[in-house]
């Protein structure tokens, strides 16, 4: 396994800063938390990663919740 140092975060550092971790896995596309200096978790972002599959009708709530809470606050005027 050919891994990045920009994709390794030790397993403390996730747990105190998981927004920072996230954020790193939304831009690599896929991070790998280390305990113990060993490779223990992948942290992916499941709208980049093709190897999960999903039914149609999971796509469509996932794109479904997606959009809601993107554009909550317009939902929410509209409903006034």
């Amino acid at each position: 396994m050919n891994l990045k140092a920009s994709q390794i975060v030790s397993i403390s550092e996730a747990n105190q800063n998981f927004s920072r971790v996230a954020r790193l896995a939304d831009k690599h596309g896929e991070l790998y938390i280390f305990k113990n200096n060993k490779p223990k978790y992948r942290l992916v972002d499941l709208e980049s990663d093709t190897s999960i599959e999903m039914t149609d009708d999971e796509k469509i709530d996932f794109v479904a919740a997606r959009i809601l809470r993107l554009y909550r606050p317009a939902f929410e005027e509209l409903a006034k």
